[in-house]
């Protein structure tokens, strides 16, 4: 039997989902994921990732913003678009935003910059924040300190970090998403006794798909392309770990995901949530 989920953070926008878009959806919806965020990271893939939600409402979100990767060439001439996309119905949250210290793509004054815009954008059009940190947690969590009071919430997108990370984060009232990394023997073992530390409304689950393939995935696909149909894999993972039925944890994770970004059903949308018409259709691919 399959469990309804919803996969808050899902790349589905990447060229790698080009050619077969439509199937992957497809075989995730068969999986029991019906439905899925789709990750805005800059502003084409934000345009992009408006488009897929607007073709099937009943079936996605999408969120509107900038990563810290892309930082460095977001200027302030870019900021009324951005605030065009984030008012954009189908958008649910603004980001992925945030700092990333780890790979350092943009410098840190610009990541910081920017994270700062996005905050602001988010509560002046009153939408939750979609947060990204990496090795950056007392920068990131003093800028967004400033911010909270006025922030509609915000949910730590793919969590990886340690004790003190998740306990600041549910002090501030964040949501957390666990990804595969909870599936990586390697690195992401200490998540076992982390998540257990998270109450059940405010957890949610995402694959961050094509990224993090669950490391002990059975088959292993040979593209080694995550998909949004392995989110039961993290789903059952996450149980084991927790001592809870997956039962318990979809239908917690579920409901907290449809509140937080929005979903409403639309009307005219079938019940496999993609609209009736060709067009529609056609613009998942």
């Amino acid at each position: 039997m399959t469990l309804p989920l919803v996969d808050i953070g899902l790349n589905l926008a990447h060229d790698s989902f080009a050619h077969d878009r439509e199937q992957v959806v497809a075989a995730a919806v068969a999986a029991g994921v019906e439905h899925m965020v789709v990750t805005g990271s800059t502003l084409e893939s934000t345009r992009a990732a408006i488009g897929i939600a607007r073709a099937a409402p009943g079936r996605f979100r999408a969120t509107a913003g900038i990563h810290p990767h892309h930082a460095r060439d977001f200027h302030d001439r870019d900021v009324p678009e951005l605030r065009r996309l984030m008012l954009e119905p189908e958008v649910g949250a603004a980001g992925e935003c945030g700092l990333d210290y780890f790979r350092n793509f943009s410098p840190h004054e610009d990541q910081e910059r920017v994270f700062r815009e996005q905050l602001r954008l988010a509560q002046e059009i009153g939408k939750p924040v979609f947060l990204h940190q990496r090795d950056a947690h007392d920068a990131f969590v003093s800028i967004l300190r400033e911010y909270l009071p006025r922030l509609k919430g915000g949910v730590a997108h793919c969590f990886t970090g340690d004790e003190r990370e998740v306990r600041d984060y549910l002090a501030m009232g964040l949501s957390i998403g666990i990804t595969g990394w909870i599936c990586d023997e390697r690195r992401g073992q200490h998540l076992r006794n982390l998540v257990r530390l998270i109450p059940l409304d405010r957890l949610m689950l995402e694959t961050d798909a094509p990224y993090l393939l669950p490391r002990d995935l059975e088959p292993r696909p040979k593209s080694r392309r995550n998909e949004p149909r392995y989110l039961a894999h993290v789903l059952e993972t996450v149980a084991s770990c927790r001592g809870e039925p997956a039962a318990v944890i979809a239908e917690a994770t579920t409901r907290n995901a449809l509140a937080f970004f929005g979903f409403r059903p639309s009307a005219g949308t079938s019940p496999d949530g993609e609209k009736g018409s060709a067009e529609s259709r056609n613009s998942l691919r």
